[in-house]
């Protein structure tokens, strides 16, 4: 186990399942802030930690509270992020501005792997990844979310980057940035809220332990970057794929129109998307997110194991 920064609370439940190699999953936070609308936020943070108590593993849910990183918020700590007004959105890069201005922060994939693994926590989950976005080749505009996993040895459950992204353009980002990524069952890349965003995987795994194999031979190797399982979204349950084709053409054809760029773009479209498909794409996103915990909650027994 390392010994993360002072600066880093832990919660002592968190400390002590650590400390007896129990399973612990860590889940981001920035879904609940920034992702979902109220009160359907704090229900889906509570609903997601009983998920994973009930799989026998202690779930750490990330964030900041008062310019203070936890690792393992208590219930009083997610009600304050889900329901508080000015939380801001903080990645790794906003972590020492959100501490000297003690900030209530969502944190995102970036900075919860980061805090996961400053605290020993070797799996998380998450729904969608940040990416490459679309235009990236005249506008540079990418997730710190790559860089960051290039950095960070943890096993990550996503259902594949999100969709209004340059898929094919993150997948060859990833592969620069030496970042392992497996199909769950699949050979086919996931699109987030749709099974298979048209993209192939050469490497697929089929069980959780064999995720946690993974784990172990990148660390054996002594390499540093995170590994990603790509779990799909069940067919039955996606969002109908020419819906989402269509209704992704008109979000960035409004984008275009109304000359939303950079910070604002993500949570732009994902609001169009959502109005355009009746709420149809936030109850997709649920069952992805909650997937994926279930699957994150089974690979960090495999891994403690």
């Amino acid at each position: 186990m390392t010994t993360p920064p002072q600066a880093i609370r832990i919660a002592g439940e968190v400390l002590d399942a650590l400390a007896d190699g129990a399973p612990v999953l860590a889940l981001e936070s920035t879904i609940l802030t920034h992702g979902l609308p109220r009160p359907r936020n704090l229900e889906t943070a509570l609903e997601s930690e009983q998920l994973v108590r009930d799989a026998g593993v202690v779930p750490a849910t990330i964030g900041v509270i008062d310019g203070e990183p936890v690792v393992g918020l208590s219930r009083n700590g997610i009600e304050r992020l889900c329901t508080a007004e000015g939380v801001v959105k903080a990645s790794v890069r906003d972590l020492p501005i959100a501490r000297a201005r003690r900030l209530d922060a969502g944190t995102t994939v970036a900075a919860t792997a980061w805090l996961a693994h400053r605290a020993g926590i070797r799996v998380m989950s998450t729904g969608g990844l940040g990416g490459v976005h679309r235009g990236a080749s005249e506008t540079f505009d990418e997730s710190a979310d790559l860089p960051t996993l290039a950095g960070t040895p943890i096993t990550l459950v996503s259902a594949g980057v999100k969709s209004i992204l340059d898929i094919g353009a993150t997948l060859e980002r990833l592969e620069t940035l030496n970042i392992p990524v497996v199909g769950y069952r699949t050979n086919r890349y996931p699109g987030f809220t749709v099974a298979d965003s048209g993209h192939s995987l050469e490497y697929r795994i089929e069980t959780p332990a064999e995720a946690a194999a993974l784990a172990h031979a990148r660390d054996e190797l002594g390499l540093a970057s995170a590994v990603l399982v790509a779990n799909p979204v069940d067919a039955a349950k996606q969002l109908d794929p020419a819906l989402h084709d269509r209704v992704l053409a008109e979000a960035l054809a409004a984008a275009s129109a109304a000359g939303v760029t950079g910070h604002d773009l993500t949570p732009f479209l994902l609001d169009f998307v959502q109005r355009a498909t009746g709420g149809r794409s936030l109850e997709v996103n649920l069952e992805v997110y909650r997937g994926n915990v279930a699957l994150g909650a089974e690979i960090a027994r495999a891994v403690a194991a």
